[in-house]
């Protein structure tokens, strides 16, 4: 009897830690549903766009906080991000973002309703979380071209509005394609070629990617994600000069002096689906995926 019920006590600690991490079937029900717009969500086909809006919208609205929409006109035709704030109202702030527009007409599985999949997954877990500090689950439009580098990205509109607020930030976590991975050798490229040397050839890690004087959220962030992931976790620190260390929506926030950093599968320096109509949901590992999201989901919660 004793034995039957120290197995029940276990099974059921397993069902509450089991529980507590991310749920592959809700990224595959987030990805579904971002990628199977009638049209492609592009800045040309803003009834695509405003589908995943609400989409994201709704979502949020079955949590605590205050959902808002961030709405921007761009060349006579409204744009939006989607936010959800929780926490303390006048608290400093972590920023966790993910842009759920696509480059011209492809599914943009891994980029980027990963990363989306991903914001949706960690406002539901974190949700629960009395935590000292304010979080902005943003959702951007217009990160991809031909918008990149502009005043147009969504990321800007709301960098900007933190700067504007003279709000405290304590940083930003951009989320920009989680969801591919390969374990095979060569199948990891770099900017450089003798980085390699440092990083292997085998595509099978989930990067975080700063710049040089990014401050101390990043390396505390780093720090902790690593003792925190289970998948192997590897950390780019470089001038923002070098392909790709700026190629997502953290680079707005550096613009406006905040510390930022990117996790990323690497991008197309990896996944050769990258901005081709072959970025399906078919092409991800949601158990891959599931890890990284629950790495960032243990960082934050013992952010100080």
């Amino acid at each position: 009897m004793k034995t039957s019920l120290l197995l029940l006590i276990c099974f059921f600690n397993l069902a509450i830690v089991a529980a507590a991490g991310t749920d592959t079937l809700k990224l595959q029900q987030h990805l579904v549903a971002i990628t199977g717009t009638a049209q492609a969500r592009n800045h040309q086909n803003p009834e695509a766009l405003n589908q995943v809006a609400h989409y994201i919208a709704k979502e949020f609205g079955q949590l605590k906080g205050q959902v808002r929409e961030q709405v921007y006109t761009v060349a006579d035709t409204e744009y939006r991000n989607v936010i959800l704030s929780t926490g303390p109202a006048d608290a400093p702030r972590l920023v966790i973002g993910a842009h759920y527009d696509v480059c011209q007409d492809q599914p943009g599985a891994d980029d980027n309703a990963s990363g989306v999949a991903g914001l949706l997954e960690l406002a539901r877990l974190l949700n629960n979380h009395t935590l000292p500090y304010r979080i902005d689950f943003v959702a951007y439009t217009l990160e991809e071209p031909p918008y990149f580098r502009t005043e147009h990205m969504g990321s800007y509109i709301h960098a900007k509005s933190l700067k504007e607020e003279q709000a405290v930030v304590k940083g930003m976590i951009s989320l920009e394609m989680i969801g591919y991975f390969k374990d095979e050798k060569k199948t990891q490229r770099y900017p450089v070629a003798p980085m390699k040397l440092f990083y292997g050839s085998r595509g099978n890690y989930i990067a975080i990617v700063q710049r040089f004087g990014n401050g101390s959220f990043g390396r505390s962030f780093l720090r902790n994600y690593k003792n925190e992931a289970v998948l192997p976790v590897k950390s780019l620190r470089a001038p923002a000069f070098v392909t790709g260390v700026d190629f997502s929506d953290h680079l707005n926030y550096w613009h406006f002096g905040f510390d930022a950093l990117m996790i990323t599968d690497t991008s197309f320096y990896r996944n050769a689906n990258y901005h081709q109509p072959t970025d399906t949901i078919h092409t991800l590992d949601l158990q891959r995926m599931a890890q990284v999201v629950d790495g960032v989901y243990a960082t934050v919660l013992n952010l100080k």
